[in-house]
């Protein structure tokens, strides 16, 4: 769940206005009215206390991801796969709109270390603190990005040697059937000279040729990978 927070800064006050983020900033308030030194250094103390605690929500919801990928990418590769694509494609769409909260504050972060006169020099070092956590967690979410490409890749391959292999396998069961067929429609044909015809085991003969057939083509099969 995202939602937005904007702030409003000005000489002697800061407004807040939060859109699906209800008491995101109940603990950012208590934590300075517990630091009144750090309160009296004016409006980016308060700016510097609410980006600082977005950051650290961005970096606990990167490590819950963490392990959701993991989750994830050992579920794929093991031995019994019950993951299927949907997932993949799940988990990649929460991290796309992951980005899309993280990544928008990097270029305002910027610019505010960039701007010598904007900033108190007492607050520099704070901000540039967040700046490099904020950048840490865009790095982890562009590299879970990155895995879950090569995981979808992964699955999609399995998928193809998969349906390869049930391929190979219809493929086999078809020739041994076919092998059936075949004599059965030979002896099914209606001409009066053929041989065998009049033979007393000719019916079983036939039985046990077209168990042979079976049996033959099973272990020559089983012998190349199809089965």
């Amino acid at each position: 769940e995202t939602g937005h927070i904007l702030l409003f800064l000005g000489p002697g006050f800061v407004v807040t206005v939060r859109h699906g983020a209800p008491g995101a900033l109940a603990e950012v308030r208590a934590g300075l009215e517990r630091r009144r030194a750090f309160l009296a250094m004016g409006p980016w103390s308060v700016a510097h206390a609410i980006l600082d605690r977005m950051v650290d929500t961005y970096m606990d919801v990167a490590d819950a991801v963490d392990d959701d990928v993991n989750k994830l990418e050992e579920a794929v590769f093991a031995r019994q796969r019950s993951e299927h694509i949907a997932h993949i494609y799940q988990l990649k769409r929460e991290i796309v709109e992951f980005r899309r909260a993280v990544v928008p504050l990097q270029r305002p972060m910027q610019r505010l270390l960039e701007d010598r006169a904007e900033l108190p020099a007492g607050l520099r070092r704070y901000f540039k603190s967040v700046s490099d956590h904020l950048n840490r967690g865009v790095e982890q979410i562009n590299s879970y990005d990155e895995l879950l490409n090569t995981v979808l890749q992964a699955r999609l391959a399995q998928l193809s040697v998969d349906q390869n292999n049930d391929m190979r396998k219809i493929a086999a069961y078809a020739a041994m059937a076919a092998a059936q067929t075949a004599i059965a429609g030979i002896y099914g044909m209606n001409f009066a000279h053929m041989p065998e015809l009049q033979w007393r085991y000719g019916y079983f003969g036939v039985l046990v040729v077209m168990a042979l057939s079976i049996f033959v083509i099973y272990r020559l099969f089983r012998r190349s990978g199809w089965l």
